[in-house]
C-alpha cells in the first residue's frame, strides 16, 4: 500500500472519530457542499489545508454529491525551498495541487499596520478571483474548530464587538463565488495528532514576516492568535469544557438579550421595541 494510501484509509478508520465525524458533521450541518458544486480547495502549504485536501478527497470518492474538486495554491512570492517543500508533501499525499503566482509578499512589505492581516486579506481576494476563472464557485479553506474560538475570544477583547468565523459566506466582491470551512468542526490537536503521526512536515508561515518570530507546535507565531490559545487553555483548566462552550455560544444567541446588535449593515437596539413590549 503507498503511503497516501494509508493516509487516506487511516483518515475512516483511526481518525473517523475525531476528525471523519466531525467533518461529516460539518458538511452537513452548515450545508457546505451540494451538487454541481466546483470547489477550489485551497492549498497553502500548512498542517490544515493539506489535511483539509485529503477529506475533501476522501468525500469526493464516497459521497453521492456530485461535485468537482480543483486544488489550488496560490504562490505569494514563496522561497524556492518554501514552494519545493509544498511540492513534495503534495506528491507524498498524491494531491493534485495547482500553483499560480501573486506577488503579495512583496506587496505587504512596502505598507504599513499589519502585514499579517493585509496578506491574509489579499489572499482570499486572489483566490477567489483565480477560482473563479477556473469555473470554480466555491473556495474551500482549512480553518478549524480552534480558529473559531480563537476568532469569537478576540473580538470581543480586542474589538469590543460579538463577531464569529462562519462555516460559510458570499463573497462581498467576486459575485456568485462562496467560501466554505469543512474543518469548522476539527479540533487542531487532532490535526497536530494525524500530522506526527504521519511525521509530516508542513510549512509553518513562510513570510518574512514571521518566519524570524517563535512558532509552537501548532504553528502560530507570537501574536495575538496566540495569545488566545493561552487564554483558551488557562480557561479550559478551570472549566474542561470552556473552548465548547465558547464555540457552541455563537449557536445559541438571544437577541432579546442583546442591547444592540447589526444585521446587514443596519443597527438595531433593544429600545426599538421596548414599549411595545410593555405587558
Amino acid at each position: 500500500m503507498e503511503f497516501y494510501q494509508e493516509v487516506e484509509r487511516a483518515l475512516t478508520k483511526e481518525y473517523r472519530k475525531k476528525i471523519w465525524r466531525p467533518f461529516l458533521s460539518a458538511l452537513k450541518d452548515y450545508r457546505l457542499v451540494n451538487d454541481g458544486d466546483r470547489i477550489a480547495v485551497c492549498i497553502s502549504g500548512g498542517k490544515d489545508s493539506m489535511l483539509l485536501a485529503k477529506c475533501m478527497q476522501e468525500l469526493k470518492r464516497h459521497s453521492p454529491t456530485d461535485f468537482t474538486l480543483t486544488f489550488l495554491c496560490m504562490d505569494p512570492g514563496y522561497a524556492p525551498r518554501n514552494r519545493q517543500k509544498i511540492v513534495e508533501n503534495a506528491e507524498k499525499l498524491n494531491i493534485p495541487i495547482e500553483f499560480f503566482e501573486t506577488d503579495i509578499f512583496s506587496s505587504v512589505a512596502a505598507m504599513d499596520g499589519s502585514p499579517c492581516y493585509m496578506c491574509a486579506k489579499m489572499r482570499r481576494g486572489y483566490l477567489y478571483r483565480e477560482a473563479q476563472r477556473r469555473g470554480c464557485n466555491k473556495i474551500a479553506l482549512g480553518h478549524h474548530y480552534d480558529d473559531v474560538v480563537e476568532t469569537i475570544l478576540m473580538s470581543m477583547i480586542y474589538g469590543a464587538q460579538m463577531q464569529s468565523m462562519m462555516p460559510k459566506l458570499h463573497s462581498d466582491n467576486v459575485p456568485g463565488m462562496q467560501l466554505i470551512r469543512p474543518l469548522y468542526k476539527v479540533r487542531e490537536s487532532e490535526i497536530i495528532r494525524w500530522r506526527d503521526d504521519f511525521e509530516l512536515e508542513f510549512l509553518q508561515c513562510a513570510c518574512k514576516f514571521t518566519e524570524e518570530t517563535q512558532v509552537d507546535a501548532s504553528g502560530s507565531s507570537n501574536s495575538k492568535r496566540r495569545e488566545m490559545k493561552e487564554l483558551i487553555r488557562h480557561l479550559n483548566a478551570l472549566n474542561p469544557i470552556a473552548d465548547r462552550n465558547i464555540f457552541h455560544s455563537v449557536h445559541n444567541v438571544s437577541l432579546d438579550t442583546m442591547v444592540r446588535w447589526k444585521y446587514e449593515g443596519r443597527e438595531y437596539s433593544f429600545l426599538d421595541d421596548y414599549n411595545d413590549r410593555e405587558e
